[in-house]
């Protein structure tokens, strides 16, 4: 894969992202009561959750809109993505009881879902700096 590909992949996945990102955000900002309700989690945590989101969704919109996006913005994401996925498991382990079965199945899809975007924006970055990232350099120890 030559290196425009390896960004464009880039490009779209961050896109991807950003867009499921932004749904989610909107729709937990917006519908935090009856989305605590369906899912037996408290509303302010989907609330603050959704609020949090816009901006990240925002900042993802705008790396998958460049070129060659930086690479130290697209580790930030790819970061943010990992620690999502242990919060989701934290909040699984942790949690309260009152987490519905919907609720559950939600917290593990979107969880894995967002692993997988985490992993394919590793992945790409790495293709795309011809294979100089290593894997702790765009983690840490996440991912």
């Amino acid at each position: 894969m030559n290196l425009s590909g390896s960004f464009d992949f880039l490009r779209r996945v961050l896109l991807v992202d950003a867009a499921l990102s932004g749904v989610a955000g909107l729709l937990f900002a917006l519908g935090a009561a009856e989305f605590a309700t369906l899912l037996g989690l408290p509303a302010p945590l989907l609330r603050y959750s959704g609020l949090l989101l816009a901006p990240f969704a925002a900042l993802v919109a705008w790396l998958g809109s460049r070129t060659s996006p930086p690479q130290g913005a697209v580790r930030l994401v790819i970061c943010c993505n990992a620690l999502w996925v242990a919060a989701s498991i934290l909040l699984l382990a942790l949690g309260d009881a009152r987490l519905t079965t919907f609720g559950r199945v939600l917290v593990i899809g979107q969880a894995v879902a967002v692993g997988v975007l985490a992993e394919l924006e590793y992945f790409a970055l790495r293709r795309g700096a011809g294979g100089r990232v290593s894997r702790r350099d765009a983690v840490g120890s996440g991912v």
